[in-house]
């Protein structure tokens, strides 16, 4: 590479080059929608990801006939096109330059006063801890903060606990879980707001009856990172070999491990980490509701992006979990809410089925240790159809998300404690 840039350098390598300190820009990289056919081309697929850093997978690849996104670097272009079409895998080419679907993010400026805190746009992570640090003093006696956990970067994990009285079943509330679903976060903190702000009945009513913990940011240095370095990160920040980082804090917690759904390779967006709760964010976090809120949980929700789906247990079995009809019967009712107001139609189920196989989730981990006896996990906006970066949410639906995610939980918790709003 003698008498390039160092710019062309990194474009060349699909790097956000760490010694560098340079942002990863993603000119004329090409999208590509994959869709193996046969067990053969899958496994293909397979060795691919993780196999090099210039290949980014938008999507998990374990089924036959799913439909895989892959951003691709310029100069790998050629080579990629020829291997699928010697193994006969179809694919469509959906964009010639990742780059402008990734130009108009609306990041908020981390210098505002806090009570300016509005989510008409993306927030970096210091203006959330400062605005959720400043409700303490804003609501005394019902808010107060706690560090549920460290990062390998030395961040805290921050949560917001909501209390009106004293012996109420807890409600936890994780966002942020993979660093580049912005949406996650933003519609944790939407909620956080509603619980101290609306005058709403019902949102009062369920406000009060339970102790809420809300932790926004699960994966506080892969955020970071997608701020500084690089949009489409999904890990978190502990360096491994090869010069490949992180691993998927969402298949890392310590149920049923790494027995489906997740890679052992490094350099893969879903490398599970080479042991259960290798990373310290998910050990962390993990014991901090293990001994801090154990047996205080009642229901733990999980907000991710994209698909629009509602998952609930398991994640590495198609068993179904022993109170499914509970799971289900609320599940019905949080989807249908989800539909009022903007008639955004959500589908799901068990995990294993309505997704894909993914061992080692938050959502499993709390209901299959901690019999937290009902878990869900929220796939936001958009849905999967006719878009390859739904990661990049627009922020001008992060206030229509939360209002109706907020009326989808609260469905959700009627159904789960029905006798409690009679």
């Amino acid at each position: 590479m003698k008498g390039l840039s160092t710019t062309l350098v990194v474009a060349i390598l699909g790097l956000a080059s760490v010694s560098l300190a340079l942002k990863a820009r993603y000119d004329n990289y090409h999208v590509y929608q994959l869709q193996p056919s046969t067990v053969e081309q899958l496994e293909f697929i397979k060795k691919l990801d993780g196999s090099r850093d210039s290949y980014i997978f938008l999507d998990a690849v374990h089924y036959v006939n799913a439909k895989i996104h892959v951003v691709v670097a310029p100069h790998r272009v050629p080579d990629f096109v020829r291997s699928l079409e010697k193994h006969s895998i179809a694919y469509e080419l959906l964009e010639t330059n990742a780059q402008s679907q990734l130009e108009d993010d609306i990041v908020a400026n981390p210098n505002r006063r806090t009570d300016d805190y509005s989510w008409e746009e993306y927030h970096e992570l210091d203006d959330t801890y400062n605005w959720m640090r400043s409700l303490e003093a804003k609501y005394p006696g019902i808010v107060s903060t706690f560090v549920a956990g460290t990062t390998y970067e030395g961040r805290d994990i921050l949560g917001v606990k909501v209390t009106y009285g004293p012996g109420k079943k807890g409600i936890f509330l994780e966002g942020g879980m993979h660093a580049r679903e912005w949406i996650g976060p933003a519609t944790s903190t939407y909620i956080l707001n509603q619980l101290l702000t609306s005058t709403d009945r019902e949102v009062r009513m369920i406000a009060e009856s339970f102790d809420w913990y809300v932790v926004p940011h699960a994966n506080p240095d892969g955020f970071v990172y997608t701020h500084t370095t690089d949009r489409l990160w999904r890990k978190t920040r502990t360096p491994y070999e090869n010069d490949c980082y992180g691993a998927d804090p969402n298949r890392n917690w310590g149920f049923h491990w790494n027995e489906v759904g997740a890679s052992d390779s490094p350099c893969s967006d879903t490398y599970a980490g080479p042991y259960a709760f290798s990373e310290i964010e998910t050990k962390s976090l993990s014991e901090y509701i293990a001994t801090e809120l154990k047996g205080k949980i009642y229901l733990y929700v999980s907000f991710h992006s994209y698909s629009q789906l509602l998952l609930f247990p398991y994640g590495h079995t198609s068993e179904l979990p022993p109170n499914y009809n509970d799971l289900k019967r609320i599940f019905d009712a949080a989807v249908a809410a989800m539909s009022v107001r903007y008639g955004t139609k959500y589908t799901g189920g068990n995990i294993y089925d309505a997704i894909y196989p993914a061992a080692g989730a938050s959502v499993d981990w709390a209901y299959g240790e901690q019999d937290v006896k009902y878990a869900f996990c929220y796939e936001l906006r958009p849905s999967s159809l006719y878009i390859w970066v739904g990661f990049k949410l627009p922020a001008a639906q992060i206030i229509p998300t939360g209002e109706e995610t907020m009326d989808s939980l609260m469905a959700m918790i009627k159904e789960a404690g029905i006798t409690q709003f009679l």
